[in-house]
């Protein structure tokens, strides 16, 4: 017999009402009360399902705030030599907040939590992982089997004087396409970020040092998109951010930056650089910078930065150089995340 599991009320209603954590990047909608109360309801009594949640919590002005989550399930099975105690598990779950990624949250989070479940005799774990996901997985243990294989059965909506109360798909209702909730979890998913190339009165391109990320020491202005976010207002609120600079525009494209998903992060990565201009070195003597993202803002001939940083990290800096001389928008698609 599967051994019993402990849980309690409070902390499954606290996860399953979390709903305040970017349900957008955990569902495909947000976390309803109806929901929220059936989850409670089943999982709890019969101990059937236990739901188990890490969160990576960092400092900001104010207090402590999540950071990261990962959302486990377990489930009994017939015991068998992969899970000698009849119990397995199911990473449902693992998302980190906007402003919170490129920092390593998701693999602490999701480490954590394959420790508790291992900790509670689950020795089969499984994922169904998308394409951009499978190399954070597979350096944490796991492998691709060609023989899993899903299917979602999903109830007809109600009609109400002829018409469907809920559902929907794809493409104008047509019965023979996916739903459109199905099918936006099959699509490609990517972090998107938005940067400002700023040049001194020599022409000198302007970086700042990171504190937190030692595989891109140093950065052009710039950052991750919020949800609901353009990508100027992205490059404007993130030069306020890490320079207390505001740039008017209008906005002027130098590149457009593509990277594939590796080891280090699951996802597509798709950046826009701007123009922000030329600075004099009053202006450059007065940036503000932030000390949690970085502790520098230095000016070097376009040469000078090629010792300071990784390869791709130059090729992209001198593409933007090179569109900026040249006024033609530059591409560079090989910006990729490292895959070991």
């Amino acid at each position: 017999m599967a051994r019993s599991l402990s849980t309690t009320s409070e902390q499954v209603t606290w996860i399953a009402t979390a709903s305040g954590f970017a349900p957008c990047a955990v569902m495909s909608a947000d976390l309803v009360a109806a929901i929220c109360a059936t989850a409670t309801a089943r999982m709890v009594p019969g101990l059937t399902w236990v739901i188990i949640l890490r969160v990576a919590q960092v400092r900001t002005a104010a207090a402590f705030s999540p950071a990261a989550c990962a959302l486990g399930l377990i489930h009994a099975v017939l015991p068998a030599p992969d899970c000698p105690e009849g119990l397995a598990g199911w990473v449902q779950v693992v998302a980190t907040r906007p402003r919170f990624r490129r920092s390593g949250y998701a693999r602490a989070v999701l480490g954590a939590l394959l420790e508790r479940l291992r900790s509670e005799h689950v020795t089969l774990l499984e994922v169904q992982a998308g394409e951009e996901a499978a190399p954070l997985y597979r350096v944490l243990g796991f492998a691709g089997s060609a023989t899993l294989m899903r299917t979602t059965h999903r109830e007809e909506p109600a009609l109400v004087g002829g018409q469907a109360t809920g559902g929907g798909t794809r493409g104008g209702g047509d019965p023979g396409r996916m739903p459109l909730e199905i099918y936006a979890g099959t699509v490609l998913k990517a972090t998107c970020f938005a940067c400002v190339y700023f040049i001194d009165e020599d022409d000198r391109p302007l970086q700042l040092h990171s504190v937190y990320s030692p595989a891109h020491p140093w950065q052009l202005v710039g950052g991750t998109m919020d949800p609901g976010e353009r990508p100027w207002a992205t490059a404007v609120r993130e030069c306020r951010e890490e320079t207390a600079l505001t740039v008017a525009g209008p906005p002027r494209l130098l590149a457009t930056v593509y990277g594939l998903p590796g080891a280090q992060w699951p996802y597509s990565t798709l950046g826009l650089v701007f123009d922000g201009g030329r600075l004099t070195a009053a202006q450059i003597r007065s940036l503000t910078l932030d000390p949690r993202e970085h502790d520098e803002a230095r000016v070097l001939p376009l040469a000078g930065w090629e010792a300071l940083m990784p390869s791709r990290d130059f090729a992209r800096l001198t593409a933007v150089a090179g569109a900026r001389r040249s006024g033609v928008a530059a591409y560079v698609d090989a910006w990729d995340w490292e895959t070991e």
